[in-house]
């Protein structure tokens, strides 16, 4: 099944630039079906453009000059690839009326010179390329007069680097590639070897001024206290002394008072007094 719908959504790619034309302006469609048998293919180069782009460059055919027959029935070529096809300079004769050509592919084509010439009446032709082909500077002189272009290419071509400066100088406008330009590099000279030049002494540098630094204050240390000097005791007064004597004294033991001896007792107590 999903085959059938691609085959199905080939088939309508394959048709939709005919049916995409209007009825007045479609191409013809015996050219069209020629193209397309040969693998080629023909449709409008934008929706609202009714300008043709034909493609035979990737035909799976091989496309001589009677393909180019069916080219020229087609109103409103802009765009045509021709890439390595097997076209020839006599086959280049029946473009000659596809005055709204505006891009031309023969690139790797034996298109030469002789089949240059039948380009020259295309006013509206832009870009060709002439890569790999036999053109040479005979068939870059038919260039010079087509002041529309402004796209060649010629690289790989039988072109000298004369004849594509001769088609730089009369087209300005144009770019003309002719390809990587790879020129020999010199050998590098070998110069003679200098004897290594002798420093000189190095004087010395003179030594900078260390910058000062600030002296800190030294830390007080705290001095020991002095003992106080003993100052002379004033001579006190003897009154004081005395009481002060007092005071120093130790204090003796209160002994209880004894009782007072009676008359009697102290009388006999005492010894009898001897008479003389």
């Amino acid at each position: 099944m999903r085959c059938f719908k691609m085959t199905a959504l080939a088939a309508l790619v394959a048709l939709s630039p005919i049916f995409a034309f209007a009825q007045d302006d479609a191409p013809n469609p015996e050219a069209v079906a020629a193209i397309k048998a040969l693998g080629g293919n023909v449709m409008r180069i934008a929706q609202n453009d009714d300008r043709l782009d034909v493609t035979l460059h990737l035909a799976d055919k091989d496309v001589t000059d009677e393909a180019l027959v069916h080219v020229a029935k087609l109103p409103n070529v802009a765009w045509l690839n021709l890439a390595g096809t097997k076209i020839t300079d006599a086959g280049l004769a029946h473009l000659s009326g596809l005055k709204s050509l505006e891009k031309l592919h023969l690139e790797k084509t034996s298109v030469g010179d002789a089949g240059v010439k039948h380009l020259a009446g295309l006013d509206k032709l832009v870009y060709l390329n002439l890569y790999a082909t036999q053109v040479s500077d005979a068939g870059l002189k038919q260039l010079e007069a087509m002041k529309s272009l402004k796209r060649v290419y010629l690289w790989q071509s039988k072109a000298s680097e004369a004849g594509i400066a001769a088609v730089r100088k009369a087209l300005p406008e144009a770019k003309v590639i002719a390809g990587v330009e790879l020129k020999p590099v010199a050998p590098p000279k070998e110069e003679a070897k200098k004897e290594p030049k002798k420093e000189a002494a190095k004087k010395p540098e003179p030594k900078k001024p260390e910058p000062k630094k600030e002296a800190k204050p030294a830390e007080k240390k705290p001095e020991p206290k002095k003992e106080a000097e003993k100052k002379p005791e004033a001579k006190k007064p003897a009154a004081e002394k005395k009481e002060a004597e007092k005071k120093e004294a130790p204090k003796t033991e209160e002994k209880p008072a004894e009782a007072p001896k009676t008359v009697e007792k102290a009388a006999e107590e005492k010894p009898a007094e001897k008479k003389d």
